[in-house]
């Protein structure tokens, strides 16, 4: 499909996960998601409603659709992070919601998205992350398959925050995550790439020395990038000098790739900042910056890369070369 509007091309991608209100949140706030719709789909039955589809008598099951720009987030890095949402090798449902009409299963809208979703799922098998079969179902789909969702069911997390905080965690949705992700192998193999600063920084939330350290008053014009990962995390136009000997920054480019965590260490209550992609530790982030809203980034250039603006396309960031064009 395309966006007559804005002439941009954009994709449609369909995964079923579990419960849709804990699908959402993982891609709305990723770079190039254009909208995620909470629905239903698999059945045989059409304009299903949601007490139908938990009779378990209608044969969908809940998922979302997302209108993404493939140019900004891929169709494979959406199967990558869908992936790391689930259990799956789960055929009964997710978690604590039982039946197929909580069934995991990537609905495709292409051959070409096809072909990508099952060569993703095989090589997820056979990364030995999981120690049973990935069960996860392919579909070939057209986009009429796909019936959105009640009204009250769009955007649950923000219409009912506090029940869907409580509901994802005692789900154990994301303790599972935790278990399977981002694991102890996971950092050991990440030994071979990173220097040893840069492993304590990102591994073991080390902080690095002020005002020694590479980007803490580096001025060049380009953008900074997970250095584990390699997902895009700030640019130099919202840099800053704070004087605190870091580098700072007024926001990240996008809000989807990073994280805030409590950090009750040292014996203060501050607000860590992780990647989301990585989970790599970045530093923290304050009420007293410069910028509309008030925040300051203070992060570690040692959790950081950063692309030129020049190199930014041969490095595989020309996408984002649209950001620095409007300043």
């Amino acid at each position: 499909m395309t966006d007559s509007i804005h002439g941009v091309h954009l994709d449609k991608a369909t995964f079923a996960g579990g419960c849709f209100w804990c699908m959402v949140t993982p891609f709305e706030s990723l770079p190039g998601i254009i909208s995620v719709v909470s629905g239903y789909i698999g059945g045989h039955t059409t304009n299903p409603t949601y007490k139908e589809v938990c009779s378990e008598t209608t044969g969908h099951a809940e998922a979302v659709q997302i209108t993404f720009d493939p140019e900004l987030y891929p169709y494979d890095k959406l199967l990558d992070t869908f992936w790391r949402q689930i259990d799956p090798t789960d055929a009964g449902g997710q978690f604590h919601d039982r039946g197929s009409s909580y069934r995991t299963a990537i609905f495709a809208h292409s051959d070409e998205q096809l072909a990508k979703a099952e060569a993703s799922k095989q090589a997820l098998q056979d990364s030995g992350r999981f120690d049973r079969p990935i069960v996860t179902e392919i579909e070939r789909i057209d986009a009429e398959a796909f019936y959105p969702g009640e009204e009250y069911h769009q955007d649950y997390h923000h219409k009912n925050p506090l029940h869907y905080k409580a509901y994802r965690k005692g789900s154990g949705r994301d303790a599972y995550i935790s278990q399977f992700w981002n694991t102890a192998k996971d950092k050991e193999e990440r030994k071979k790439s990173l220097t040893p600063l840069q492993y304590e920084v990102t591994q073991n939330n080390a902080t690095e020395r002020p005002f020694q350290n590479e980007f803490h008053d580096y001025k060049e014009i380009g953008l900074y990038v997970d250095i584990v990962s390699g997902e895009p995390l700030f640019t130099s136009y919202d840099k800053f000098d704070s004087g605190c000997g870091w580098p700072s920054f007024t926001k990240p480019l996008f809000e989807g790739h990073v994280k805030e965590v409590t950090d009750t260490s040292h014996f203060m209550v501050r607000t860590e900042v992780r990647s989301t992609e990585g989970d790599s530790h970045l530093g923290h982030v304050f009420n007293d910056g410069p910028g509309p809203n008030g925040l300051r980034y203070c992060i570690n250039s040692a959790s950081l890369r950063f692309i030129p603006l020049a190199d930014m396309k041969k490095e595989g960031y020309g996408a984002y070369l649209q950001f620095f064009d409007r300043k």
